[in-house]
């Protein structure tokens, strides 16, 4: 088999017999492509070897060691070799430009074979054909011994990568098809873009597979222009499949972005390639796209064209729906998609099931997602810990405390260990079926069997809870403890330690509390003070609720709640003094304030009535 045509080389002819006297005159519409294994049948022109052509008039498809009976080969200069049929009207096999000459004897052929380099370096022929893109080159013709001129269409393809092309000595597509499958496979792009121009240019055919595996070698080494090129040819050939859309337009996606991929497959949606070549393959490369850049508008088009067009969605399909839209936000959506895969008949994974019960806990269909993770166990399958944390807390926010509490003792039986969210998702559980009391032994039992699981989220659970039942010296043990474990102690912190205190009236130890909370050099809120003036008024300490307004400053709902206080408390005179007060700083009391201030005007109204009518009996 012949070597690569990048080396220069000289043929030293061995022949007998006269030589033609025929030289070529003129040159038209040559082309200029790889000589493959072949025989040549050829004369010299006037049988001077420092002609620069040659006109080769057969090429024939016999064995290599045919072709170079009576050929040598020598590591010299090379000069263009034009070749044709012998037929005018006939396509000729092969028409290349070889950097061959013809090798002489003595110092004078050395020299001529120097004159005959020099002659075709300065010549307007292409080298080597290249590869790329198709442009249309007019150029000469030659005549031949017979006297009729040959006209060959000639196709340049340029490319900034230039494959080397081979002669074949085999010339079996299957075989050759396999050698570019296995060199592909290899990740040896090269030989594989050689051997499979080498195949086109001789007019042979890759399989489809071979092609495929070419493309898909090709985009792993970053040439996309190749691979493009290639897809192109495919597409003439109508050889691409969906397998092969689906390559190209992965690789538009990450090289040009998602947008240019989706773009490029409405245009061969406009170009027919719908009916030919697309199938639910390429519909699911085009919603996995969509869905990496989060377009769920995009992503449920693609998915009603693909059942506009009649084809059937697969399990990867029902799969990319649900993750996309569950990732987008759009639940009503993913829950579409996951009852239609179970209604056709397929049967969902474990990572989609949990996706599905996620979504149903955030649209608060704790029943479902129930039913849901239900099946998920007798499918064999074991949810994860955020799976089993989902619907604890869903459970729980719907009050549903002993299924909360069962779903618990699923998941340690399932050999999964609960973590802080777990132990979060219980105590609030119990909080909002007003079990506060077994939430603070809840908590207890976490802390000494998981003390290290301990957080602030916890600790402001537990305090959730003394405040709900007036625990204070409770609340303050927990404050310490937070501290003592260095823990950032929040606003949120004291302010349920202030309230735990007023729920228990104790205003002084609510008021030590704030003070420790400003020592701690932690901004109180609105709530704080909220919290704390509500402490002071049922402890009748009217100087510190007049101190705190004061520091304050015009807050409408302080204002608010320390003269609804003022009232309920019986101070009414000094309800009405702050309530005049407020209005003149430009606040606007609430409705409960209005009605309370103006039932205490017209009790103050009857009381005079009463005086006067007294006073006139008199």
């Amino acid at each position: 088999m012949i070597g690569v045509l990048t080396s220069r080389l000289t043929v030293r002819i061995i022949s007998e017999g006269s030589h033609s006297q025929q030289k070529p005159t003129t040159r038209e519409n040559v082309t200029y492509r790889p000589p493959w294994h072949c025989s040549l049948d050829f004369n010299l022109f006037d049988g001077r070897p420092d002609r620069k052509y040659m006109a080769i008039h057969e090429v024939n498809m016999v064995s290599m060691d045919k072709c170079f009976s009576g050929l040598s080969v020598l590591r010299m200069p090379g000069t263009k070799w034009l070749v044709g049929s012998r037929g005018g009207k006939d396509k000729p096999f092969l028409v290349a430009s070889l950097p061959f000459s013809v090798g002489c004897e003595g110092e004078e052929a050395k020299i001529s074979c120097q004159k005959r380099e020099e002659e075709c370096n300065n010549n307007s022929y292409e080298q080597l054909p290249p590869w790329g893109n198709s442009t249309v080159h007019d150029d000469s013709g030659v005549a031949h011994s017979g006297g009729r001129p040959t006209s060959i269409e000639s196709k340049v393809m340029v490319s900034p990568f230039q494959p080397k092309l081979h002669f074949l000595e085999e010339m079996d597509e299957e075989v050759l098809s396999k050698r570019i499958l296995s060199l592909s496979r290899s990740n040896k792009f090269r030989s594989a873009l050689e051997l499979y121009m080498s195949m086109e240019a001789s007019g042979l055919r890759p399989n489809l597979h071979a092609c495929n595996s070419l493309l898909s070698c090709l985009l792993r080494n970053k040439m996309p222009d190749d691979a493009l090129k290639i897809f192109e040819i495919m597409k003439e050939k109508e050889m691409a499949t969906g397998h092969t859309y689906s390559l190209i337009l992965k690789a538009i996606a990450s090289t040009q972005g998602c947008e240019s991929a989706l773009k490029m497959f409405v245009e061969l949606e406009g170009n027919g390639t719908l009916e030919k070549g697309f199938d639910a393959i390429v519909y699911n490369t085009i919603i996995s796209i969509c869905g990496k850049t989060n377009n769920w508008i995009q992503t449920e088009r693609m998915w009603r064209k693909l059942k506009e067009n009649g084809h059937p969605e697969t399990i990867v399909t029902y799969r990319l729906l649900v993750c996309i839209f569950v990732r987008c936000g759009q639940i009503e959506l993913a829950l579409d998609a996951y009852h239609e895969m179970v209604q056709n008949g397929f049967n969902p994974g474990q990572d989609m099931m949990q996706a599905v019960i996620a979504a149903c806990t955030k649209e608060g269909k704790w029943s479902l997602a129930l039913r849901i993770f239900q099946n998920m166990r007798d499918s064999g399958f074991n949810p994860n810990v955020s799976t089993y944390n989902t619907l604890i807390n869903s459970l729980g926010k719907a009050g549903e405390v002993k299924l909360a509490f069962r779903v618990y003792d699923l998941m340690r039986s399932s050999g999964h260990a609960p973590d802080v969210y777990t132990w979060n998702a219980l105590i609030g559980a119990l909080n909002r079926g007003n079990r506060y009391a077994d939430a603070l032994q809840l908590f207890e039992s976490i802390k000494g069997e998981w003390n290290s699981q301990l957080n602030l989220h916890l600790y402001n659970t537990a305090l959730m809870s003394c405040q709900r039942l007036g625990y204070w010296d409770r609340s303050l043990q927990l404050l310490w403890q937070m501290e003592v474990r260095g823990l950032p102690v929040s606003t949120a912190s004291y302010n349920l330690v202030i309230g735990a205190c007023e729920a228990a009236r104790k205003p002084k130890v609510a008021l030590q509390v704030y003070e420790h909370m400003l020592h701690q050099k932690c901004s109180p809120d609105t709530f704080t003070y909220l919290s704390l003036t509500r402490a002071c008024i049922w402890g009748s300490l009217w100087a510190e609720v007049v101190e705190i307004l004061d520091c304050v400053g015009p807050n409408v709902s302080l204002y608010n709640a320390v003269i609804q206080g003022m009232c309920l408390r019986g101070k009414i005179m000094s309800a009405k003094k702050l309530y005049m007060k407020m209005l003149d700083n430009g606040l606007k009391p609430d409705g409960k304030t209005r009605a309370l201030m103006l039932q205490s005007f017209t009790k103050d109204l009857g009381r005079q009535n009463k005086r006067y009518i007294s006073c006139s009996h008199h």
